[in-house]
């Protein structure tokens, strides 16, 4: 059995990583584990296990920053942005469930920045890397690194914070991030337009992400997807949703509300969702809660938000499907899609978004993730620019290997 390493503060990671890539030692980093089965497997390797680097070092809600242990869990630090009335505005999701992590809030922020990891809400407050103010952590070299900080700035040389989001610990270990936090909305409501077809759903949705209303949520729910909410008015409906979010001040988020069903309402039936059943649906749009989520696999679609519908037929065409189950989110340019496991989707999929997007490969079994790769494979000039970096930050390969690609 493979030998695991828990340090309790930075300096240990620092010692144990100086170690590792003297003896060129490949480590597998990880937090909570609630995102293992996300990326290429790993071989059995000593783990580096971060969890214990938890707590927030640095607080202060009038200057809208945080600071905190990598390990911290996720639900630690919304529970106190909440008491505060604050938010990360990312609104990042826990896929612990999703990967069938055993405990459902085992997510912590060093993970969800590692995978950067957003919300519904981005398609108006952006993603997680844009709040990554600052980093401190330990290369693959084994040494110590800092950078930015409090404030948003620019600096010569890499912007790390921007470069670890994202890199699934195969460049650095963090050990603290600061993060930009932004007050809670006063209110939230969901405009609900039902019965629309896929592709008039995405219609819609472009319309209300160019109007004047600030929407902060744009989902299309198909009616299977629909029928599995834990809001009752949703599950009832018996058809396909579309849901605009709106959040703000009071009087603001009425009177905007008011203009969307007055806009939309010759698309359909329109409702209004309020305060608790709105977080509610947002939070199962955002963690993939609406779909079957048994042994099929799943890939997570980024595309042109008006390709969405479009891809989706593409692929259930080419793959000699008739269906899938399927959630569209961010207007409809992050696309869930569900198939069964033995269904020969893959060369479908990746064939369709070749054309223009990205597919990871969400979830699957070990040895398809091996096999197929998980992410979208990078265009030349790309590839090499990663291999850089890899081996500026990791030279010896001891940090996650062949977690994102093989070989890196």
């Amino acid at each position: 059995m493979a030998e695991n390493f828990r340090p309790s503060d930075p300096g240990q990671v620092l010692e144990l990583l100086s170690w590792a890539a003297a003896e060129t030692k490949a480590l597998e980093i990880r937090g909570l584990g609630s995102k293992t089965g996300y990326g290429r497997p790993l071989p059995e390797l000593p783990r580096l296990d971060l969890a214990a680097l938890s707590g927030v070092t640095l607080y202060e809600p009038e200057e809208l920053v945080l600071s905190a242990g990598a390990g911290t869990p996720l639900a630690e630090i919304e529970a106190l942005l909440a008491a505060e009335n604050q938010q990360l505005a990312f609104e990042p999701p826990s896929y612990a469930a999703l990967l069938g992590a055993s405990d459902s809030k085992a997510a912590t922020i060093g993970g969800v920045l590692a995978c950067n990891l957003s919300g519904p809400r981005r398609i108006a407050r952006g993603a997680a890397r844009d709040h990554f103010l600052g980093v401190k952590g330990v290369s693959g070299r084994g040494e110590a690194f800092k950078s930015g900080g409090r404030v948003v700035k620019n600096v010569t040389g890499y912007d790390m914070s921007k470069l670890l989001a994202g890199s699934f610990g195969t460049l650095g270990a963090m050990t603290e991030v600061t993060l930009k936090v932004l007050p809670a909305p006063e209110r939230t409501r969901t405009v609900l337009i039902a019965g629309l077809a896929d592709g008039a759903a995405i219609d819609v949705m472009a319309r209300a992400a160019g109007s004047s209303h600030d929407v902060s949520g744009l989902a299309h729910l198909p009616a299977a997807a629909a029928a599995r909410s834990a809001v009752s008015y949703v599950s009832g409906a018996g058809a396909a949703l579309t849901a605009l979010r709106v959040e703000g001040p009071g009087p603001s988020v009425e009177h905007r509300c008011q203009a969307l069903r007055d806009e939309f309402s010759a698309y359909g039936p329109v409702e209004e969702l309020h305060s608790t059943n709105s977080a509610t649906l947002w939070r199962e749009v955002g963690e993939v809660a609406l779909l079957p989520g048994s042994d099929s696999v799943l890939w997570r679609l980024s595309l042109a938000p008006g390709e969405g519908a479009r891809a989706v037929e593409r692929i259930l065409a080419a793959s000699g499907q008739n269906a899938a189950d399927v959630l569209y989110d961010w207007g409809g340019g992050l696309v869930w899609l569900e198939m069964p496991a033995d269904a020969p989707g893959a060369d479908a999929v990746r064939a369709v978004v070749a054309q223009g997007g990205s597919a990871t490969l969400m979830r699957a079994p070990a040895e398809l993730r091996a096999r197929l790769g998980v992410f979208t494979p990078q265009a030349p000039a790309l590839a090499a620019l990663t291999e850089r970096l890899k081996e500026a930050f990791d030279p010896r390969g001891i940090l996650n290997p062949g977690r994102l690609y093989e070989g890196i």
